[in-house]
């Protein structure tokens, strides 16, 4: 059961979501069933090599046309 992050059409406004299976979504500031499911930039830890620790995140994408931290807030 995945949080999925979703972006409203009716209201403009981004929201996460705890998805169940194909249960609808719906906004929660509008109530809006238009929505449309946004690409989310996936934070964490790995080891590199010797040990080390490297951390990953949304600015290390591949998307080189912005500095934001989510590309949820992108619009790219």
């Amino acid at each position: 059961m995945p949080i999925y992050e979703y972006h409203c059409k009716t209201c403009d406004k981004d929201f996460e979501c705890l998805v169940f299976g194909g249960d609808p979504v719906a906004c929660p500031e509008c109530s809006g069933t238009e929505v449309c499911r946004l690409m989310s930039a996936c934070g964490f830890v790995s080891k590199g090599e010797g040990g080390q620790t490297t951390r990953k995140a949304a600015a290390d994408s591949s998307c080189s046309g912005c500095s934001a931290t989510s590309c949820s807030g992108c619009g790219h």
